[in-house]
């Protein structure tokens, strides 16, 4: 009987010892998941949603250039109203920047190119984005993977704009004009003037 009772009172003083750790680690892995991005524009502000699950390369790909302030004082270059807003790639002088190494291609990942989220863009190599992303302005589910094939792989979707969407909508409204080799380019530039983390507080 005293047996018993002392292998209940060890049990319970182990669960009391391990379970605040464990809740820890599970709290941290949550808010690890939950990776929330403010884009502030001369336009207005849109606040990000990162899918660290889904595309777990993507999200950390973006998240160093977001870290590094690689996105600051960069411009949306590329402007369709009825297609998507496209940025990260050049300074309000038109200068490409420099980036890291291209990234695996997660389109494979079931997200889709549905209006307000934001997803890699690429060349035709399917590999081969960088720092450049675009956020769709509609549905554009001809860009979703289809297959691992040069024309079926697709865009990458990592996240969705869940605050903003007006802004995203203001700056796919601006007149654009052809310049150089660009043919989308708002004729009053549109500068990303800061990204930052936004701290996501999750409920315990």
């Amino acid at each position: 009987m005293n047996s018993f009772f002392h292998k209940k009172n060890c049990a319970l003083f182990l669960l009391t010892l391990f379970l605040p750790l464990f809740l820890a680690t599970t709290n941290s892995s949550a808010e690890d998941k939950a990776v929330q991005v403010l884009m502030e524009t001369n336009l207005g502000n849109i606040t990000l949603e990162l899918n660290s699950t889904a595309a777990p390369k993507s999200v950390e790909n973006f998240l160093s250039y977001v870290d590094s302030g690689f996105f600051n004082n960069s411009i949306f270059h590329r402007v369709i109203q009825t297609f998507m807003i496209q940025g990260g790639g050049f300074t309000p002088d038109m200068q490409k920047k420099s980036t890291r190494a291209p990234i695996a291609n997660e389109a494979y990942n079931g997200l889709k190119n549905k209006k307000g989220s934001i997803a890699m863009a690429r060349t035709n190599a399917p590999h081969s984005a960088t720092s450049q992303f675009f956020i769709n302005t509609v549905d554009n589910a001809f860009l979703d993977y289809k297959g691992k094939s040069p024309r079926g792989w697709g865009y990458c979707v990592f996240g969705q704009v869940i605050k903003g969407m007006d802004v995203v909508d203001a700056i796919a409204a601006q007149p654009t004009a052809p310049q150089g080799m660009h043919q989308n380019l708002p004729k009053k530039t549109v500068v990303i003037v800061k990204m930052s983390r936004v701290p996501v507080k999750v409920e315990k």
